[in-house]
Parts: structure tokens; sequence; C-alpha cells
């Protein structure tokens, strides 16, 4: 269901609140939603004095709100609410705006547990509301590229789905995604992992087992920062996904191997970069330098001119808001459901439960 707020206007943009102005707030969803026609970003939680100065100078005419009581003590003025704030936040505050009657975005990876999301989808239900998760690397350009080779059938059966999230960060930055405490839901494999799984079980299906390996490697840290999560698929495809800040060699961010050629592609869709730069969307967004894109064939390595060049699609993360605006005003669908976020928790949750006790997790 999709569902509008009591708030929601005759004409105009729907008004949205977004709460957090951190990370993910200023870089991803605070660009992406003014840039998106048929919303428009009206308030900014956060309490910082300097993120606030931030939102102000970049959103002149953006309300800002030090709390959250002071956002929904005005629901009726908005439409949609997007939960940017840390992960623990995710669930009461999603619940808080379902409460008050108002669809949500909530970023990844939605709750600390599938149980939870699933809770989180039926309160969205039941009010016949929308509960969206953000998971933009489903606009990733290496993964529409990866979608339009399947759809050709270009690879054949696939066999094999590699994929790589790595960084070098050899000391430890801080804060809470890099926090021991189970409470803040940090760690890579609940970060970059929740990127990984979703795009595996999106591309080839429900997972029917699951192990993993998990680790801290680096002197201070507290956090999981070296993972790896082997998924085998209800249709047989075995994904093998990799998630690390402690890659001194970074590998191919995918490696697809099938029964007529494979696919490989090194280095990271261009659009974080060019949000943390300041860029907007706009004409030529998304778009990858020919020398990034990736090689399909057999029998060699691309590293040595195997195979064709493979042009990347333009990546697209406008295309998550674009969707969520059409479902709030037109019906359409939902771009990422809870549903969905709840089956990459199911693997995660496996995952850690694995790399803990040494086992293959059957789901």
């Amino acid at each position: 269901m999709t569902g509008t707020s009591p708030g929601t206007p005759a004409r105009g943009p729907l008004r949205v609140g977004l709460v957090g102005y951190g990370l993910a707030g200023s870089v991803f969803h605070a660009p992406l939603i003014a840039a998106t026609e048929g919303l428009t970003l009206d308030t900014v939680v956060t309490s910082n004095p300097e993120r606030q100065q931030q939102a102000r100078a970049e959103f002149g005419a953006v309300r800002i709100a030090s709390g959250t009581d002071e956002l929904f003590g005005r629901a009726a003025e908005l439409d949609l609410v997007v939960i940017a704030s840390p992960n623990k936040t995710h669930v009461p505050l999603a619940a808080a705006a379902l409460e008050a009657g108002l669809p949500v975005v909530v970023d990844k990876p939605v709750a600390g547990t599938a149980a939870e999301a699933r809770e989180l989808a039926a309160l969205a239900e039941e009010r016949g509301l929308l509960l969206s998760v953000f998971q933009n690397r489903r606009w990733d350009n290496d993964f529409l590229t990866l979608r339009k080779l399947l759809a050709e059938g270009a690879l054949g059966d696939v066999w094999r789905f590699e994929s790589r999230f790595e960084r070098w960060r050899p000391k430890p930055k801080g804060g809470w995604r890099e926090s021991g405490d189970p409470a803040e839901i940090g760690g890579l494999l609940y970060d970059l992992g929740s990127h990984v799984v979703d795009q595996a079980l999106v591309l080839f299906g429900p997972a029917t087992q699951v192990y993993a390996e998990s680790v801290v490697r680096r002197p201070g840290a507290e956090a999981d920062d070296d993972t790896f999560i082997a998924i085998t698929h209800a249709g047989g495809v075995r994904s093998h996904l990799y998630v690390s800040s402690t890659a001194a060699q970074l590998g191919p961010r995918f490696r697809v191997l099938g029964s007529q050629a494979g696919y490989v592609k090194y280095g990271l869709d261009p659009q974080e970069g060019a949000l943390r730069e300041g860029k907007r969307p706009g004409p030529g967004w998304g778009e990858e330098d020919e020398s990034l894109w990736g090689r399909v064939g057999s029998g060699q390595s691309p590293q040595t001119g195997g195979g064709r060049v493979e042009p990347s699609l333009p990546g697209d993360y406008p295309a998550y808001y674009a969707a969520v605006a059409k479902a709030l005003l037109e019906g359409g669908p939902n771009p990422v459901t809870a549903h969905e976020a709840a089956a990459a928790l199911d693997v995660l949750e496996a995952a850690r439960r694995s790399a803990r006790d040494g086992v293959v997790v059957s789901l």
C-alpha cells in the first residue's frame, strides 16, 4: 500500500521532513530529495548548530527543527518523513512517523533484526502508508549494467557472483558506525553488508544457506572491519560477498561467472563521490569514464585484454526518490519494501551467527 499523509496538498510538491543531517542526510538524502520533481525539502531535523547552518546554506528556504518531537508536532504540515539518523533510532522514529500518519523512507538496514523490520512493515500496512527502505546501490552503474547483461543472457547461466565493497582505512574513524556496542547496529556487516546482500538477493533470489567470516583486524577497532559472506541461492547461484576496511589492494567490484562468459568490473559507481564533492543531478549525471568500464568475455583475464568492453550504464540514484514520489502521488510501486529489507536482514543475522559459531546456517 502507498498512502499519503493527512497533510498532502491538492497541488504542489510533497513536503519532506528529513531526520538527521550527518553523512547520510547531507550527502545523499537532502540533495536527491531537492532534485526530485514532486518533492520539496521542507524541514531538516538536527540539533547540531554547524549542521543547521550547513542545511540553511545549501537549502535556503528549509525549516530547521532541533528534535523529532517538534517535527511530529506539526505532522499535518508534512507529506513524507525520511529517517537518516543513526541505525539504533530507525525503528522507533519510523514507528513514530507511521503513528503520526506519515509515509516513511528509512535508510538501510532499516532495523537491527528482520523481526523488527517485519513489525514496521505490518504497522505501515495497517495504516495504509508507504514504508520504503533507501537502498541506493540498486541504482549503481555496475549493478544496472549487470542486470542488463543478465536480461540479455550475455553470460549464460550464472554460477558464481563475486561482489566486493572494499576500502583501505587502516585507522578507525570512530563514531557509531564503528562502535562495538550491539545497540548501535554498527560494523561493516550491517553497513556495507546491507548493500551487497541486497544486491545479491535482487539479482539471484532467496538465500537457502549462509556462511560468513567476520573479524576485527585494526588496532583500536571495536566492530567488524573485514567480513566475508557466502550465500547459496535457491536457484543454485553462489554469491561470495566481501566488505572490508582493511583491503590494501582492492579487488574487482564485480566478478560474475557464467556458463558462456564472465563480467568483471573494477571501481565504485561515481555518484557518491560526486555528491560528496557538492555536485548535483543534472545532464551527464552518473556517467563513468570509459577507462573504468568492465569487460565481458571468457578464457582470459580482462587485465590482459580478454573479452570485450561493456559500456557502463549511467548510475541513477535520483530514480529512487522519483519512484517514491510516483508511489505517493500516483499509486506506483514501492521501490524498496520493508519486506525486501527484512529478507536481507535474515541473511545478515544468519551471517553473524555463522561467523560467531563457525557453522553454515540454513534459512
